[in-house]
């Protein structure tokens, strides 16, 4: 239930320009997915979404499966009709966020955890997920991975490696054909273990790819060097997926080593605290100097928000709390990586990548560390 081709390359990275075509739509590449991890993206309507020109958003899966429940999404027959979104759906596994929880016990079997909301102890296991997406009905799932913090021991990251892929395996037996599947590939910040999880995980039928367990409080520079080596053992054609980054430096960087989807709370996490994404870099509107700002948030922006409101305006709803100024800012964040994953994709069309990539950096947008 997904086709993939390559439109366009750039001559001097490994970035690319293509589509992906689901049963709910197409969707241009490279692309940014806001984050709906309980059926919305926070503090945004679904025809805001539709306005900015969102093409897939990203559901958890297990935040789902804990509310509002199976029963609940089966009887509206998943989660577009649920949420009235009728584009591309990909639903996460929850691996990050189970595994982000303290009361856990890890088996090969799968994973028994204390839950968040009611202190009740759940056995998640890749079965389980499967059938969680599956009554979700999301278009594209990912495998139920384990997915590691930065401290761990090499030790356990190998003995981790096998069972993800083992998970990875028992995912395919259960998966329907009326969805994509995704595979992940693990292996914490070990170069053979990166290199062990792509051969084994590609060697599967899988639809498409993950790089999971990046962007967990890593440095830049470490993200940066285990994509590059990861990707050398992904195939070409087939779409390639970074899990949770959303920044302009992260994104370039991805983009330049062929990645062609990332996601990230970062848009509208950021500016619920007042912070905005501009193409001068972020602006942060809660500072006394924007009292007096008249000019829009982003003078180059033309989203709603930008037509609307002055920082000004914006920096006094801050100041007294008001509920306004937090919608306004992930409404403009969100616009802005959707658009600028637009002008990534243009710049690749034109074989003008380079040229775009070095006016972000003279605009302040991103920094030298991504420009070759």
């Amino acid at each position: 239930m997904l086709e993939f081709e390559v439109l366009s390359r750039d001559k001097k990275t490994r970035a690319r320009r293509g589509r992906i075509i689901t049963r709910k739509g197409s969707i241009e590449t490279p692309v940014f997915m806001p984050v709906g991890t309980n059926g919305t993206v926070k503090g945004l309507w679904q025809h805001q979404l539709l306005e900015i020109n969102t093409q897939i958003i990203l559901g958890n899966a297990f935040h789902l499966y804990l509310k509002p429940g199976l029963e609940v999404l089966k009887h509206f027959s998943g989660l577009h009709k649920f949420m009235n979104w009728n584009k591309p759906i990909l639903t996460d596994s929850g691996g990050f966020q189970i595994f982000s929880i303290r009361e856990k016990t890890v088996t090969d079997d799968g994973v028994i955890i204390k839950s968040p909301l009611d202190g009740s102890w759940k056995k998640i296991t890749p079965e389980l997920s499967m059938k969680i997406q599956q009554i979700i009905d999301s278009d594209i799932v990912m495998v139920f991975d384990e997915c590691l913090p930065p401290e761990v021991d090499k030790s356990y990251v190998e003995e981790s490696v096998d069972r993800t892929t083992a998970w990875a395996q028992r995912c395919l037996n259960v998966h329907d054909e009326e969805r994509a599947i995704f595979g992940i590939i693990q292996g914490g910040f070990y170069k053979k273990l990166r290199e062990k999880s792509a051969r084994d995980i590609t060697l599967l039928d899988f639809d498409g790819f993950a790089v999971g367990g990046l962007s967990v409080g890593e440095d830049f520079d470490i993200t940066s060097k285990v994509l590059s080596f990861t990707v050398d053992f992904l195939p070409d054609s087939k779409p390639r997926y970074v899990m949770g980054i959303g920044s302009p430096d992260l994104i370039i960087n991805a983009v330049d080593n062929g990645i062609d989807m990332f996601d990230c709370v970062l848009p509208t996490r950021i500016g619920r605290h007042g912070t905005a994404l501009t193409w001068n870099g972020k602006v942060n509107l809660k500072a006394a100097k924007y009292k007096y700002d008249e000019r829009p948030v982003d003078p180059e922006c033309n989203c709603r928000v930008c037509r609307t409101y002055s920082r000004a305006y914006l920096h006094h709803l801050f100041r007294r709390e008001e509920l306004l100024a937090k919608l306004a800012l992930s409404y403009h964040n969100t616009a802005f990586l959707n658009e600028f994953t637009r002008r990534i994709r243009n710049a690749v069309d034109r074989n003008q990548y380079s040229e775009f990539k070095n006016h972000c950096l003279k605009k302040g947008l991103i920094g030298s560390r991504v420009i070759e």
